[in-house]
């Protein structure tokens, strides 16, 4: 399942960027008038902010700094809810890439990124903002651990230690 949930993240990821980049050149073709059709292309597109959306109007993606500094590229469901993130933390957090899974009420349900000095991978499982299990390998050791949360917060360490 993990295998085809990444591709299917990095098939829309790239569909995306190839969808805004089609749209983009076509777009500013039709906006042209002829006395600027013959001028050089720019090689290089500057925004804050770029966003996909769907034939209704509404933002499906985005291509945006999140609010703490870390570039990043939000998904959004029908209702215009942020279901997935794929983007780097913050300067102060080392700027780790990262992938959040937000569940219906856009709170983080999955969190898999890189963690540490050693930028060890890890994999938390949240639920109703609350950690429930962190997978992943200790960045001190390079030893892979396993840690639950039961719901009054009490961890148990199933192997290794985080």
């Amino acid at each position: 399942m993990s295998k085809t949930f990444f591709a299917g993240v990095v098939a829309g990821l790239i569909g995306g960027i190839i969808g805004a980049s089609v749209l983009i050149h076509f777009e500013s073709r039709t906006m042209l008038s002829p006395a600027f059709a013959s001028t050089r292309p720019q090689n290089v597109i500057s925004a804050s902010r770029i966003q996909l959306v769907d034939p209704g109007g509404k933002v499906r993606a985005e291509l945006a700094m999140a609010v703490d500094g870390g570039p990043s590229l939000f998904f959004f469901d029908t209702a215009g809810r942020n279901r997935l993130v794929l983007g780097l933390y913050s300067p102060a957090e080392g700027e780790a890439p990262t992938v959040v899974l937000n569940d219906s009420q856009q709170h983080a349900a999955g969190i898999f990124r890189l963690f540490g000095a050693r930028d060890t991978p890890v994999l938390v499982l949240k639920s109703q903002g609350r950690d429930r299990s962190v997978y992943g390998l200790n960045p001190s050791s390079m030893d892979p651990f396993l840690a639950n949360y039961a719901v009054d917060g009490k961890k148990t360490d199933l192997f290794g230690s985080y």
